[in-house]
């Protein structure tokens, strides 16, 4: 008997908090709402702060379902777009958990936390698709793993990279 279940794509967005730029939190609103209209499930880091509460603010304006990584075990930090909220009380030391359970991870945006992200990603051999305006972070990911390191410049062709990367994926899997 073979098993037919294919479990839900779980798509990561990874970004800065506090520091995110505008233009960071206009792209995650955008990722959030396109994964949603994908169908496929949107994980973050949960906070209600930067990257993380745009994208799921889009997710749920397109009735997505919503994950939430947390860093602490703090009920008043979740973003009220969270459907499910996982408390680690791991600090940053749960970016391992928000990149292993992505099938695939958008890196929106850059700081410290989302180098590391991007980093355990691709120690992991998962793909990373970086969308942000930092030309340096494009050049050194890139040269870290050129063959699992994708550069975009808008929402739309994240969405249609990861397509291409899960195609790839569940054609070699």
């Amino acid at each position: 008997m073979t098993n037919d279940y294919m479990r839900t794509t779980i798509v990561g967005v990874m970004g800065p908090g506090e520091k995110a730029t505008a233009s960071d939190l206009q792209n995650a609103y955008e990722l959030g709402l396109l994964i949603a209209q994908q169908g496929w499930i949107l994980l973050t880091g949960g906070r209600n702060a930067g990257v993380m509460d745009a994208a799921n603010k889009g997710a749920k304006f397109a009735n997505g379902l919503t994950l939430g990584i947390l860093p602490k075990n703090q009920q008043d930090s979740i973003s009220h777009d969270v459907d499910i909220a996982v408390f680690t009380d791991m600090g940053n030391a749960r970016n391992n958990i928000n990149v292993l359970s992505s099938d695939v991870v958008i890196a929106c945006g850059m700081g410290a936390g989302t180098a590391s992200e991007i980093a355990l990603a691709l120690k992991g051999n998962k793909a990373v698709i970086l969308l942000n305006d930092d030309a340096e972070s494009k050049v050194f990911f890139k040269k870290l793993s050129p063959e699992n390191v994708y550069i975009v410049e808008s929402a739309v062709d994240a969405i249609a990279s990861a397509k291409l990367i899960l195609n790839k994926t569940a054609k070699s899997g």
